[in-house]
């Protein structure tokens, strides 16, 4: 196909800029030719953030960047500058941070106004054709009449910029005592906000948010809390059967734009779905829940049908559209339902909530499901093998039926933390249910990131056209490490273990603030921006100063390493105050601290079944342990592993805490006796 305008964007390795390659608009990646252009030519810059999977941006595209006389705006008077926010989280961290030091609100599309060096003057997000194209000739005049009154704008956006994380939150490290009640104080504090109907925090939209729940599995571990096991169990319920999960293909989509996990925002990200993957899991080993086992395995096998490539890489994204209709892939119509399932069609509309005048928009129905399978069944008086052989037989065939629409475009770049947060969460799964196929997913992808995106210790962020790129960011570190510590610990495979070691050790001497105690976002030979950003509340993925500290607390007493752990402890002091008093987007800190209440078990296993009773082991919820293990002693040169041999000749474990150990024995059974 012919196209009328063709951009620099065509050359890129992101998915997201190149949609925009064909745009009237002059558009030019991050980078430092085209910031030298700007200072060369005394433009402002527009830089436009936005992702591939996002909505809202394809709009804004389709209105504005798509527009020829806005494009001749664009291009006489500014460098436009378009940035993939996943490949380029550093500059998507700065300028969102500028847009919200404006008053505004931050959400995607950005669109920020710079000096020609970078400094921000003025931003929002989303605009609308007319007033994009209001909003540059205003800008491009004040640029030019106004200049000195640009330049104290973008000075005082600088000193709020230019503030550590530390300062701005007040974070100091205290000498406290980690405590029970400290956890039970977090738990309180985010119960005040639980959605005690549908599960989940009491608002709209609805984002899953994994590290909320996580946490409340570890504080009922430690406290015996009832209600917080409640409450995790009626969120993962309502999500599972709601519209926000795709009942028919598997995975998780983005959000819920209501309160009851119904109407979904329809893009898939491989970062909700990891650690989604993670908690369910978990969630499993706690309950022992059919539903939740089989949310796992559909999401695992959507991961394998539709996100991973041939070398065992997890793709970046699916979108919300297709046809430039939000959702359109994924919905039916009575007439389509009826016809993939023919006979069955009466029951499945009753199972998925299908009417013949659309359950959403008119004649668009969302498949959900208001009764779990056993109210199901003995509602409609069957037996509930037969209700699932018969929803598994009507999911292929929807399946199929589906398969023949225009699908979603795919993001099909691949991105080392995402990529991480997927692979622990696979890793979780096999522990939970010793499915051989998720090993050796796992396997696979983990020797695709240390093989394909590593190189030497350093890691790189993306992967595309076989060839990675962009340096790596605290994020893609801290993740990565903590999926290859989780594989040692099932696999007592060292060099996955060396592989997490490398990792960290890099991190800290490439990324950590010794003075504050914190890691940067950004490695320190990488790429200066006009503001080195700190990582620290959790969100949708938790910071990577949180998982971070987990991996230095873990590492730590497996190698036992006393540098570690003093890292760990050091970044924990200076956030519990904020933990304790703001926790609902410090959750996984708040994990971090459940295993610094009480003195985490170190396991020993040796002998020739070690691997096998590792895995046994990881079936069990003790979140508070590490696990170690060799198949005969003097295999291991590991420290905790130096003088432990077989007892009775017979595999045997070693259970020690704070460095005091008990008595060995040679059964799981008694193992866990010691470590509960």
């Amino acid at each position: 196909m012919a196209h009328k305008f063709t951009n620099r964007l065509k050359q890129s390795s992101s998915p997201y800029l190149q949609q925009h390659a064909h745009n009237p608009v002059d558009w030019r990646e991050w980078n430092a030719t085209s910031l030298a252009l700007a200072t060369e030519e005394d433009k402002p810059i527009i830089v436009s953030i936005g992702y591939s999977a996002c909505h809202w941006c394809h709009v804004m595209e389709h209105e504005s960047f798509e527009n020829e006389a806005i494009a001749e705006i664009m291009n006489a008077h500014f460098i436009c500058i378009k940035v993939d926010r996943e490949e380029r989280p550093d500059v998507d961290q700065v300028y969102m941070d500028a847009v919200q030091a404006m008053g505004l609100q931050g959400g995607w599309p950005l669109n920020v106004f710079l000096t020609p060096d970078q400094r921000p003057f003025y931003g929002g997000t989303y605009f609308p054709a007319n007033g994009w194209s209001k909003l540059l000739t205003q800008i491009a005049s004040v640029f030019k009449t106004q200049r000195t009154e640009v330049e104290n704008s973008a000075n005082g956006f600088m000193k709020t910029l230019g503030a550590s994380e530390v300062e701005k939150y007040g974070l100091k490290e205290v000498e406290k005592a980690f405590s029970q009640n400290d956890l039970a104080l977090m738990f309180k504090k985010l119960e005040a906000n639980f959605d005690l109907e549908k599960g989940g925090m009491n608002r709209a939209p609805k984002f899953p948010m994994p590290s909320i729940y996580g946490f409340l599995l570890r504080e009922n571990h430690i406290n015996k809390n009832s209600r917080g096991l409640d409450h995790v169990r009626l969120t993962l319920n309502q999500m599972a059967m709601g519209g926000l999960y795709d009942q028919i293909g598997g995975g998780f989509t983005r959000y819920s734009t209501d309160i009851k996990w119904f109407v979904p925002h329809f893009e898939k990200m491989l970062y909700d779905n990891g650690q989604l993957v993670s908690l369910y899991s978990e969630a499993y080993s706690v309950t022992q829940s059919h539903l939740y086992k089989e949310i796992v395995f559909q999401t695992i096998d959507w991961l394998g049908r539709e996100m991973t490539n041939a070398e065992g890489g997890f793709y970046a994204a699916l979108d919300a559209d297709s046809e430039g209709e939000e959702g359109k892939f994924y919905v039916w119509s009575n007439l389509e339902f009826s016809k993939a399932l023919g006979s069955d069609a009466p029951i499945m509309s009753d199972y998925y909530n299908i009417t013949d005048h659309g359950n959403w928009e008119a004649d668009k129905n969302i498949p959900y499901r208001d009764d779990s399978d056993n109210e199901f069944a003995t509602r409609h008086e069957i037996e509930i093998d037969e209700l699932k052989d018969l929803v598994k037989v009507c999911n292929f065939k929807l399946l199929q039926a589906r398969s023949s629409r225009v699908r979603p475009g795919l993001d099909d770049k691949v991105l080392s933390g995402w990529n991480g947060l997927m692979l622990k969460g696979i890793i979780d799964a096999y522990a939970a249910f010793q499915a051989p196929s998720f090993l050796k997913m796992a396997l696979k992808n983990a020797a695709f990131l240390t093989s394909k995106m590593k190189v030497g210790r350093k890691l790189f962020r993306n992967y595309k056209d076989q060839k990675a790129s962009i340096d790596g960011y605290l994020e893609d570190y801290a993740a990565v490490a903590q999926a290859l510590i989780s594989l040692y610990q099932i696999t007592l495979d060292e060099k996955w273990l060396n592989e997490a070691k490398s990792l960290v050790d890099y991190a800290i001497e490439s990324f950590y603030d010794d003075k504050e105690g914190f890691f940067f976002f950004t490695d320190h030979n990488s790429e200066a921006l006009i503001a080195r950003k700190k990582e620290i509340f959790d969100n949708v993925i938790p910071s990577s100063n949180s998982i971070m500290a987990g991996n230095l607390h873990c590492l730590a007493l497996i190698l036992d390493n006393k540098d570690y752990q003093a890292k760990a402890e050091r970044m924990v002091r200076k956030v519990i105050k904020l933990v304790d008093t703001e926790p609902q987007y410090l959750t996984n800190w708040a994990s971090v601290i459940s295993n610094l209440v009480q003195p985490t078990a170190e396991v020993v296993i040796i002998g020739e079944n070690a691997q096998e009773e590792a895995l046994n082991l990881s079936q069990h919820f003790l979140p508070n342990k590490v696990v170690l293990g060799a198949n005969k002693e003097g295999e291991s040169t590991l420290p905790l592993l130096e003088n432990r041999g077989l007892i009775n000749d017979k595999t045997t474990f070693y259970v020690c805490r704070n460095k005091t150990c008990q008595l060995p024995v040679n059964s799981l059974e008694e193992a866990l006796k010691q470590i509960i």
